[in-house]
């Protein structure tokens, strides 16, 4: 009777009910029923296109447009068209004479790196581009331990790969790598811009050429010749964008007046055919004569000027004087005099380790590697070991074990000054004198400390150029015959 009653008073209001609340799954399925966002735009609204490449982005990246899911939209991507193995058909539908002669340059075959440690390994070929590079088993020789360090330790900063994971060093992949801006290891732009110095120092950094036009130094990876110092790498919260803190010596004079690097190389990344960069082809100009040929340079007067590309401001090329250079000059390279500092690095230990074994390397964490110092991060840490793999810098594929790096010592202070084999007078690094060492899982050594032919002593132009100074002829009186003298 009470139920009847109830049902009868509730028959009686004249309010409609309150709904319940919905369900979580209710929610769920009015969420997907709201308007689907539609084509690239409607998720990528974002991307800003420089005037030059008003384009649709299906015409590079694939895929398809005017789709509101994702997996509809993504359907035949292509996420780097600027890849080396891709641009010819992306950048040279439009750019094919950029896109065959970047493909042909030193920066996309590193032929003549390549080639330079393969000899010094045993190597008779020669290679035309990194993919020749063999990826045979690192154990069955010297040169196959050398391939192996090449594709997987060296190859990271080229443009067949995204570089490391440091804010500083990552950049795109082909055209991608010199004309994209990536800030904060992330691309910050899609508009395509000449390379600044920062993507140029996005793979020349470390020690190496590009770097000491900045007065940079890398510090050495212990832990206790870091700063700020820390007793634990793990502590130590002071940025690396690079990689490895590095020591602020003197910078290159031109980088001081605010010289870029295109400025002198405009078009070192697609020329191979580029007049040779030398101090003499401008600082021995004489008036009367044509101006080099850089498209920076014009003659006003009686006046060699330089015209910076990054902000237009304009520098009178100054021209030698110093009765010295005419004495000496066709003799003693100029950055022998002129060079402020440069890279003595020897000797470089190098070690391919499938060793489980980590604790050796606490005071070495930082490798100038992000993928070697994540490994080692996590395997000194956690007890869930991560694999011990290295991917390949060609292909991305992860291969076992992984290569360890240390240096003897790191110096600047002196500068190595030798005489070449076409007998001129030049400074000399030791970039070959590489020791190669490998320990297999069980503690086997198939190497141990292999190195090539020689000393490794090769020629190179420190970008550190600044004042002779006054005792400049101390640097390579030594080498001077007596009639030279």
């Amino acid at each position: 009777m009470r139920a009847i009653l109830l049902l009868a008073l509730a028959g009686c209001r004249t309010e409609d009910p309150k709904p319940p609340p919905p369900s979580p799954r209710t929610t769920a399925a009015i969420e997907t029923t709201s308007p689907a966002k539609i084509g690239c735009a409607g998720c990528h609204a974002e991307v800003q296109l420089d005037a030059a490449h008003q384009l649709a982005c299906t015409s590079c990246h694939g895929g398809q447009d005017h789709e509101g899911q994702v997996d509809k939209a993504h359907a035949g991507l292509i996420a780097r068209p600027s890849h080396p193995s891709r641009m010819a058909q992306a950048c040279g539908s439009c750019h094919p004479g950029q896109v065959r002669a970047a493909a042909a340059s030193s920066h996309f075959t590193l032929s003549g790196l390549i080639n330079t440690v393969r000899k010094h390994f045993g190597a008779q070929d020669r290679l035309e581009q990194p993919a020749d590079i063999p990826a045979a088993d690192p154990a069955s020789g010297t040169l196959a331990l050398a391939d192996d360090m090449l594709r997987r330790r060296c190859l990271r900063c080229h443009v067949y790969s995204r570089g490391d994971t440091y804010d500083a060093v990552t950049h795109g992949t082909g055209c991608a790598a010199c004309h994209l801006a990536f800030a904060k290891g992330k691309l910050a732009s899609h508009a395509f811009v000449l390379p600044t110095d920062k993507q140029c120092l996005s793979c020349h950094y470390g020690n190496r050429v590009g770097s000491d036009y900045y007065g940079r130094f890398e510090h050495d990876f212990n832990w206790e010749y870091r700063t700020p110092y820390s007793s634990q790498t793990s502590l130590n919260t002071a940025p690396r964008p690079s990689g490895v803190e590095w020591h602020d010596l003197a910078p290159d004079v031109h980088r001081q007046r605010g010289i870029v690097c295109i400025d002198c190389h405009r078009h070192s990344g697609h020329d191979r055919q580029e007049p040779r960069i030398t101090c003499i082809a401008c600082h021995d100009w004489r008036p009367g004569q044509p101006a080099p040929g850089l498209d920076t340079l014009s003659v006003r007067g009686r006046a060699l000027v330089l015209t910076g590309w990054a902000d237009g401001k304009e520098h009178a090329v100054p021209l030698l004087r110093n009765p010295a250079h005419r004495q000496y000059g066709a003799r003693v390279a100029c950055q022998v005099c002129h060079g402020q500092w440069g890279f003595n690095d020897a000797p470089t230990y190098l070690l391919l380790s499938n060793r489980h074994e980590y604790e050796p390397w606490e005071r070495l964490v930082v490798q100038g590697s992000s993928e070697v110092e994540a490994l080692l991060e996590h395997n000194l840490h956690y007890s869930d070991e991560k694999p011990l793999t290295m991917r390949d810098g060609l292909t991305g594929e992860p291969r076992p074990g992984i290569w360890y790096l240390g240096y003897g010592q790191r110096r600047w202070e002196q500068m190595i000054v030798r005489k070449d084999t076409d007998g001129k007078i030049k400074v000399f690094r030791p970039y070959l004198d590489l020791h190669l060492s490998m320990i297999k899982a069980d503690g086997q050594v198939p190497f141990d400390n292999i190195v090539g032919k020689n000393s490794g002593l090769l020629p190179y132009t420190p970008h550190t150029t600044g004042p002779a100074g006054l005792f400049f002829l101390n640097r390579f009186r030594h080498l001077l015959s007596a009639e030279e003298k």
